[in-house]
């Protein structure tokens, strides 16, 4: 039987799905077993009675159920939890090797304190008393002199209990800077806001994808761990039997678009301008759902200002600009296949459009954003069954007022670094320049937690030199990780599987959903639940702060959090809002006109594409490419995934880059030809792999590989694709807008 690529990629991520979803993988489980024996720290646990403990797995933004078996105290295996609502008994590849976490030798197993330089490794072990002594101290001689706006926190937790803590431990010691770490999702509720006019920090978007009919995927990597991963795969299957088509536009054959029903390949960059292109032929044509458009939205058509001008509308704004022929020009796609995208479009029952590139873990452009909502808008599926609305954050029980404080009330009045009105968007993306520039004020002390920025964030060198300005860092970090590496103090959180806390609102997913992490396992090592943590040093600091955070424990915080919802999740380990029914149907929106809004007073549609970084000199464009083998975030790969990593991604510990054979001929390059990968931002050397999958011009790097730090099994394998990345500031929100930089190759 002859199989071409298409149709092996479609084998392979079907059988990736199976897996996923399947009770046990058993041929896997076998092969990375067999390749284990020879690790002495691998559990082999003794015979005895099995228990089952559910919880659920934080390691990515999906908050799958989980259920864990153990034999005595020993972790033997993670499986999906039946019947949890996110991920119906399904699990990823990233969940299953869970357990490889909690038995990791490159765990911090005491609070460490840094011997010598910063990064060189030396560290000596300190008790928790003498950690919190510590940081207190230099906080509060910080505060002393006036200065406590100068510390900031960076977190990747999501909107939980712990996260709502750390913010208000620095609120109430006087500081404006805490920083989430940006992601799609920060775009999404920048869009909502400004057209549905939701409050960013009080919704999140919701995606009812099970009953769409036809799916309009602007580069999101569906099957590549966007939003829920496992609940991606189980949707994708009920689509297969509901036959909704999947349309995937990006410039790459991703296993999302090998899956998909139709690869639209297009420049990298242009996607703003197709789905403008789009727009242009349903308005032109009437295709769109007038009842929807004249009856429920504002700034469709033009209108006459105060002054008496007239304000063009978004319609008129699209019918001039946006024409097939000149969207042609911007995408390489041809005029008539637009034309006939947007019909396709227009007559699906449950349409839906989709932004975020990859698996959603960066911000993206805002032009892109509004685009891709206005298109939904024309189709009329804002707050209807199939389509896209804004779910409520979870209504947790208001904690009291922070106790009046001068410093506190002084500090938290200063400008943020970053230049941000407020910390529902923040713009990490900023902090390095910002810090190098000692504008508009020094940062004298740095707090990580659930997060490893040397690592993850876009121009890597100068992160480091930025972190290297900060006079104190400290981390929360369970392994040793990049960051943890060059921090002054590292007070280890307990992992996933031994600590207790909430997991609200998955990405992508279509209802609210908070789930409880339960401590499976009792702490291994002397590591501290950073909630605890945080009282603690709230503590220390004392006077108001203390009163701040003045619970007994982090437990004792998380019931009070969680009210009359903590009985529901400690019997069924989610909760669900039972009032809530989504989609509902309601045209109700919070903007000044009651109404969507196509253009506002803080928007108008003026589309500029955010150019790429790079000349002349650089022929070629990178891309990042994702894979669910990969772990790309604050969680490092755990080795039996590593296992699994293709020979296309990962060879000889060296990173391959996709290129098509016509690039690749141009450059007179061959298969696993070594060469020097350059950008304005660095070089690296990789080995090229031949991809027909992947538009002349454009090369392709995956994310997740590349680690300096944790232990052998991690580090030293590939290129970490953010040593080559630089990050752009979108013009309209400040967060990084980059999918991509000019690059070069040459023979190594």
């Amino acid at each position: 039987m002859k199989i071409d690529r298409r149709s092996f990629l479609s084998l392979g991520i079907g059988a990736a799905a199976g897996t996923a979803l399947s009770p046990l993988p058993w041929k896997l489980m076998d092969d990375v077993s067999i390749w284990t024996q020879n690790w002495p720290w691998t559990p082999v646990p003794a015979a005895g009675e099995s228990t089952y403990v559910n919880s659920v797995c934080t390691l990515c933004p999906g908050s799958c159920g989980i259920t864990v078996r153990k034999v005595d105290d020993r972790g033997v295996k993670i499986e999906g939890m039946k019947g949890h609502p996110v991920n119906q008994g399904g699990i990823c590849m990233l969940g299953l090797a869970g357990l490889q976490l909690l038995y990791a030798p490159d765990r911090i197993k005491t609070p460490l304190k840094r011997s010598g330089k910063r990064g060189d490794g030396n560290w000596i072990s300190i008790t928790w008393d003498q950690a919190i002594s510590e940081v207190a101290g230099k906080l509060k001689e910080l505060r002393a002199n006036g200065q406590a706006h100068t510390v900031a926190g960076i977190t990747g937790s999501g909107p939980n209990t712990v996260s709502r803590l750390f913010k208000r431990l620095l609120t109430a010691f006087g500081s404006p800077n805490f920083f989430t770490t940006p992601s799609m999702d920060s775009s999404y509720r920048l869009a909502l806001q400004m057209m549905n006019g939701a409050p960013p920090d009080a919704i999140t978007p919701g995606f009812d994808l099970e009953n769409a009919d036809f799916i309009l995927s602007f580069g999101s990597g569906l099957l590549d761990g966007w939003g829920s991963p496992v609940h991606m795969f189980r949707t994708n299957t009920a689509w297969r039997k509901t036959q909704a088509r999947v349309i995937q536009i990006e410039p790459r054959l991703s296993r999302t678009a090998a899956k998909a029903d139709r690869w639209i390949a297009i420049t990298p960059g242009s996607e703003a301008a197709l789905a403008l292109g789009i727009a242009h032929v349903l308005i032109s044509e009437s295709l769109y759902r007038k009842e929807f458009v004249d009856n429920y939205t504002s700034g469709f058509e033009g209108v006459v200002n105060a002054t008496g001008e007239l304000q063009k509308g978004f319609k008129q704004h699209v019918l001039e600009k946006f024409s097939p022929k000149t969207v042609s020009e911007l995408t390489g796609l041809d005029p008539a296949a637009i034309i006939l995208l947007a019909r396709e479009f227009a007559k699906a029952k449950a349409p839906i459009a989709l932004f975020g590139k990859g698996q959603g873990k960066q911000p993206g452009s805002m032009d892109e954003a509004l685009s891709i909502h206005a298109l939904n808008a024309l189709v009329g599926v804002i707050n209807q069954k199939g389509g896209i609305y804004a779910l409520p954050a979870p209504d947790y029980p208001g904690w009291p007022a922070i106790p009046p404080d001068p410093i506190a009330d002084s500090g938290v009045k200063q400008p943020r670094i970053d230049g941000a009105s407020s910390d529902a968007f923040s713009r990490l993306n900023q902090l390095p320049s910002a810090v190098l520039s000692g504008k508009p004020y020094p940062l004298n002390a740095l707090l990580v937690m659930e997060a490893n920025p040397l690592y993850t964030m876009p121009d890597s060198k100068s992160v480091q030199e930025a972190f290297d300005k900060i006079p104190f860092v400290v981390s929360f970090s369970s392994f040793m990780d990049e960051t943890a590496r060059n921090a002054d103090l590292i007070l280890p959180n307990h992992v996933y599987l031994e600590r207790h806390e909430d997991a609200p609102l998955p990405e992508g997913f279509s209802r609210p959903v908070i789930s409880l992490s339960k401590a499976v396992f009792k702490p291994l090592y002397k590591t501290q639940h950073v909630g605890d943590t945080l009282i603690l040093l709230a503590k220390g600091l004392g006077s108001s702060i203390a009163e701040a955070l003045s619970w007994k424990d982090f437990d004792t915080c998380l019931k009070q959090a969680m009210g009359d919802k903590m009985d529901t999740l400690q019997k069924t380990g989610y909760w669900t809002d039972p009032n809530a029914v989504f989609p509902d149907g309601k045209m109700t929106f919070a903007t000044p006109s009651g109404k969507f809004e196509f253009a506002s007073s803080a928007f108008c549609p003026g589309f500029t594409p955010v150019k790429i970084e790079g000349d002349a000199t650089y022929p070629l464009v990178l891309i990042p490419c994702d894979t669910m083998r990969l772990a790309s975030g604050d969680t490092a790969n755990p080795p039996f995934d590593t296992k699994i990593v293709e020979e296309t991604i990962l060879l000889h510990q060296a990173s391959l880059i996709e290129i098509n054979p016509k690039t690749a001929l141009s450059q007179g390059l061959s298969e696993n030809d070594r060469v020097l990968l350059q950008t304005p931002r660095g070089q690296a050397n990789v080995l090229v792999h031949l991809e027909e999958g992947i538009m002349p011009g454009v090369i392709a790097l995956p994310r997740g590989l590349g680690h300096t730090a944790y232990d052998d099994y991690i580090a030293g394998k590939g290129v970490n694709l953010n040593r080559l990345m630089g990050p752009v500031a979108d013009p309209l929100s400040g967060l990084d807008a980059a999918w991509g930089i000019k690059a070069k190759l040459s023979k190594a």
